[in-house]
């Protein structure tokens, strides 16, 4: 059976992921997603209402042309977790394909909100829910498995492909998480199985956010305690405090929401996706958030409730806003403009739960966010987190674990692939046999 991948998007960059297998006749896509950076530069950019083609011209949704060159009929479309840069571009591209569209619960959930959301393509495809620890077949020779991850959102999976050549592993987005906050470890028992099966891995695409990086990610356990620790060495604090973190990760939010009522303050989560994340886990079960926790994610709806802290007393409340990245259009960018009712006062606290993605645009409005805050007399908590990507030596204990007969590096620009180049030909993958550094736009032949 001819075994061939694609590498649509995501092999030039940190964005607009999609990658397709081939076996045989049958062809399983990985991840649609979409490249924040390429729309953020844009100001009001709407890409609901935007074509395809232009969103795919203008860099910031796959070119997923390359698919015609692929001799099989597409069987599923299986976004790996709810982040936009995996799911953002589902609503403008799957309506292409007749092929369900298979993920795992909150993953679909969002799926479904960004399908509702589209404006300009009807999206028809089946929406079929699967769990980690689940398969289904694939054709008449193959079948998808998924198997639980961490990552810096629930409900993450790594999906593998079971061919009769051997399984295709396509391992991102994770971090190797003994002691999750929210949901299930990381199942390393499947991984190390799924490379001791049959004809073992014949290929694992890998996740190369922090290949350069030595050392191991902690847990996201480790970024509660620190998060603990900054909230009770500020509980006496007699003014305002502000955190911000990203919206789609629920851990980092139900930890600020109980950390919030543990210093006496009342937690109040701001912005349109600090609404739709929390909201969308809360409703399906997946967290658990008090009853009467106030979500807020319209523009009015938000200034009423800054009104109400205004009101009330700074000191009684925890807004969690958006706008960890300095969006311009986002809650606490809006606050260091001086633009909403809450008014920062010299001594303020500003607690940044996340950490500035390592992008030109990112780091330029974070900078600007934090200037305006600073202006406005705010103190900046910065990097109270943890990342959701491996470092180096949880690349050697997947590769350990696996055993893959090749390995393409992902999610990454050439100069972030050079970390897991150095530590794949470490352990005598060569490049260009069995290590395939790619680009957007490619064909790998394997078998």
């Amino acid at each position: 059976m001819e075994i061939e991948i694609a590498t649509i998007g995501g092999y030039e960059e940190v964005g607009r992921q999609m990658t397709a297998v081939r076996a045989g006749d049958d062809i399983v896509v990985f991840d649609m997603g979409l490249n924040l950076s390429q729309v953020l530069v844009h100001d009001n950019l709407q890409t609901e209402q935007m074509h395809s083609l232009d969103l795919i011209d203008m860099g910031a949704i796959p070119d997923d042309r390359v698919m015609s060159d692929l001799e099989g009929d597409v069987q599923a479309i299986v976004p790996t977790h709810g982040h936009l840069d995996h799911i953002g571009a589902i609503s403008k591209l799957a309506h292409r394909y007749d092929a369900p569209i298979v993920a795992s619960p909150f993953t679909l959930e969002l799926v479904k909100e960004e399908i509702q959301d589209e404006g300009k393509f009807v999206v028809e495809n089946d929406l079929v829910e699967m769990e980690a620890g689940e398969t289904m077949p694939i054709g008449e020779r193959c079948e998808l498995e998924f198997v639980n991850v961490t990552h810096s959102i629930i409900d993450a999976i790594n999906p593998v492909l079971h061919t009769p050549e051997g399984a295709v592993v396509y391992g991102l987005d994770k971090r190797m998480d003994h002691t999750p906050v929210v949901g299930d470890p990381i199942d390393m028992k499947r991984f190390r199985e799924i490379g001791r099966e049959g004809e073992g891995v014949l290929c694992y695409i890998e996740d190369c956010t922090n290949a350069n990086r030595k050392g191991r990610t902690p847990s996201e356990a480790v970024a509660r305690s620190e998060l603990r620790d900054v909230m009770q060495s500020i509980e006496d604090y007699d003014g305002g405090i502000v955190a911000t973190t990203f919206s789609s990760h629920i851990a980092r939010v139900s930890s600020l929401v109980e950390f919030a009522e543990d210093i006496g303050r009342e937690p109040i989560l701001l912005g349109r996706s600090m609404e739709k994340y929390s909201g969308t886990a809360d409703r399906i079960g997946a967290v658990d958030l008090p009853d009467d926790l106030g979500m807020y994610g319209h523009r009015q709806s938000v200034d009423r409730a800054f009104e109400r802290i205004m009101n009330e007393g700074k000191e009684n409340f925890l807004p969690v806003v958006t706008g960890h990245q300095g969006e311009p259009r986002a809650m606490l960018t809006r606050m260091g403009r001086g633009e909403t009712p809450y008014e920062l006062d010299d001594g303020d606290k500003v607690i940044f739960s996340a950490r500035v993605i390592p992008e030109p645009t990112n780091e330029g409005q974070r900078y600007q966010s934090e200037r305006l805050l600073r202006m406005q007399g705010a103190r900046i908590y910065d990097d109270v987190h943890v990342s959701g990507h491996l470092r180096q030596e949880g690349h050697y204990e997947m590769l350990d674990a696996l055993q893959p007969q090749h390995v393409i590096p992902a999610h990454q620009d050439m100069a972030g692939f050079s970390g897991y180049v150095d530590l794949a030909s470490g352990l005598g993958y060569d490049l260009g046999r069995d290590l395939h550094v790619t680009a957007n736009g490619n064909v790998i032949q394997l078998v």
